[in-house]
């Protein structure tokens, strides 16, 4: 089993979410998928608002779809610690993820000692599927 984690705040689940699940399981023959959902506060410093859905409802949501194994809260602040206790094996990167927990994410997982391998995924019609667009 390889364990596969990737980020976000999944206001709603939409295909283009879905296509991002399903690369993110592409890139094993043995995908443990682990999302983990944005806490409101982590939302609401990265993107100046708050998600529409709370976190307990968004991470309700999450857990349940078919193609998630695991769901789980993110950290309040920081990352380091909620990548160490769900040790992924690979962080799979949405096509548009960047800002205060990429741009630093090889160095920081370097400095803590952890080996996780870091993929950037492809958009799927982000013209079309974006929450932001949806919303």
């Amino acid at each position: 089993m390889t364990r596969i984690m990737v980020f976000g705040t999944f206001d709603m689940i939409h295909e283009g979410h879905e296509h991002f699940f399903r690369q993110a399981r592409s890139l094993t023959a043995d995908p443990y998928l682990i999302v983990s959902v944005a806490r409101d506060q982590a939302t609401e410093r990265v993107k100046g608002i708050l998600p529409r859905h709370r976190e307990g409802e968004r991470l309700i949501t999450v857990a349940g779809h078919p193609l998630v194994d695991r769901a789980v809260l993110g950290d309040s602040e920081g990352y380091i610690e909620h990548v160490r206790a769900n040790k992924p094996d690979i962080i799979a990167l949405g096509y548009d993820q960047c800002g205060e927990y990429v741009d630093t994410l090889e160095k920081d997982l370097t400095n803590a000692g952890l080996s996780v391998v870091i993929a950037r995924m492809k958009p799927h019609k982000p013209d079309e599927y974006k929450t932001s667009k949806l919303l």
